[in-house]
C-alpha cells in the first residue's frame, strides 16, 4: 500500500473527537441513558476517547462496552470455518438505553449492520445513533452517521487507515492506494 496523503493528525482527531462528543450531549440533551459501544478493534479507543471527553464538560462518566461483530458478518466464507472471536464486552443494561455505536471508518455499512444485529441480541435499546471518526462514502445499505468526525470523497481503490496510539503507537488517519 502506497501512502497518498495525510487526512487528519494528532490534533484534527483530537478535535474531531471534541466535536463529536458536543454533538452526543446535544442531540441527546445530556447524558442521561447515553452508552457508548465500540465496534472492535479501533472503534473501542475511539469510544473511550469519546467518553473521556464527555466527562470532562458534563461531570459525568458515560458507560463504554466494547463489541465484536465477528460472527455477524454476512462476508463470512465457508473456508471461513474457525474465524476469530475476541468477544464483546458489555457490562451493563443496554435495555431503554441511548446507544451510540463507534467506530473509525464507515464505508460499506455492512460494519454497522452487524453491529446492529450484535446489539439487539443482547438487548433492546431505546434508540440507536452511529458516530464515525471518517466516512468515505460508497454505502451498500440504507445507514449514515449521525456524527461524523471527517467526511472524506474516496475511490473503490483507495484506502483509509486509521491509526491510533493505544493500537499502533500514533494517531494520524492517511489515505493509501490499494
Amino acid at each position: 500500500m502506497k501512502e497518498k496523503a495525510k487526512l487528519m493528525d494528532e490534533k484534527a482527531m483530537g478535535r474531531a473527537i471534541t466535536r463529536i462528543s458536543h454533538e452526543i450531549i446535544e442531540k441527546n440533551k445530556g447524558i442521561e441513558d447515553v452508552v457508548l459501544i465500540g465496534i472492535k478493534t479501533r472503534g473501542v479507543p475511539l469510544a473511550n476517547r469519546i467518553s473521556k471527553k464527555i466527562e470532562s464538560i458534563e461531570g459525568k462518566k458515560v458507560e463504554v462496552g466494547e463489541i465484536d461483530i465477528t460472527l455477524y458478518r454476512d462476508d463470512l466464507t465457508k473456508e471461513d470455518v474457525d474465524p476469530i472471536v475476541h468477544g464483546s464486552n458489555i457490562d451493563f443494561d443496554i435495555n431503554d438505553k441511548k446507544i451510540v455505536l463507534v467506530d473509525d471508518v464507515l464505508y460499506t455499512g455492512r460494519t454497522v449492520r452487524a453491529a446492529m444485529d450484535a446489539v439487539m441480541d443482547i438487548g433492546r435499546p431505546k434508540l440507536i445513533q452511529l458516530a464515525v471518526l471518517v466516512d468515505r462514502g460508497h454505502r451498500e445499505l440504507p445507514i449514515r452517521a449521525d456524527y461524523v468526525g471527517k467526511n472524506v470523497p474516496t475511490s473503490k481503490s483507495e484506502i483509509i487507515s486509521v491509526n491510533l496510539n493505544e493500537i499502533d503507537g500514533q494517531d494520524y488517519v492517511s489515505i493509501n492506494e490499494k
